[in-house]
């Protein structure tokens, strides 16, 4: 069987760059057993609901639902069980600094598999209020404005 390079992705949490301004990401891998990996290979995963915790030292992917194996026996996982997240013990150090500080959180961007291993790209993240995400949208749609603007000038089509 040839070896998997490259990057692809299984899962990702787009309400999360909805809910939360990012600070810093982190790539970490997970420890899992081998019906998930099989069940993540299908392309079957949820974010919605998954965050991290740093416990004792070691930190912990909570929420993550990876529906069970179809062709599993009783050696099939359950779904949302804890998962143990495998990062350096320097970057683990930096979360538990960050995360003490209050107000931030430990969001799950995108699961993926890098050649061949499942990984996580995490977000050290904070959370917006309602005033923030319609700032964020009113930006956003000037910015579109502006590049339909400039389209329509390379074009011609703009009318002075």
């Amino acid at each position: 069987m040839a070896k998997e390079v490259g990057r692809k992705v299984i899962a990702s949490n787009r309400r999360a760059r909805h809910d939360y301004s990012i600070l810093d990401t982190y790539e970490a891998g997970v420890v899992l057993v081998g019906t998930e990996v099989k069940s993540l290979r299908d392309g079957k995963a949820s974010l919605a609901d998954a965050f991290a915790t740093v416990d004792d030292g070691e930190v912990f992917l909570r929420g993550l639902h990876i529906p069970e194996y179809a062709r599993g026996t009783w050696t099939n996982h359950t779904p949302r069980r804890t998962r143990k997240l495998l990062l350096h013990r320097g970057e683990i150090e930096k979360l538990i600094g960050k995360t003490k500080e209050g107000g931030v959180s430990l969001v799950p961007l995108s699961l993926y598999f890098k050649d061949g291993k499942v990984k996580v790209e995490l977000a050290l993240a904070k959370g917006k209020k309602a005033y923030d995400k319609r700032q964020a949208l009113a930006k956003r749609d000037a910015e579109r404005e502006v590049a339909r603007a400039m389209g329509r000038a390379v074009k011609g089509k703009y009318r002075r």
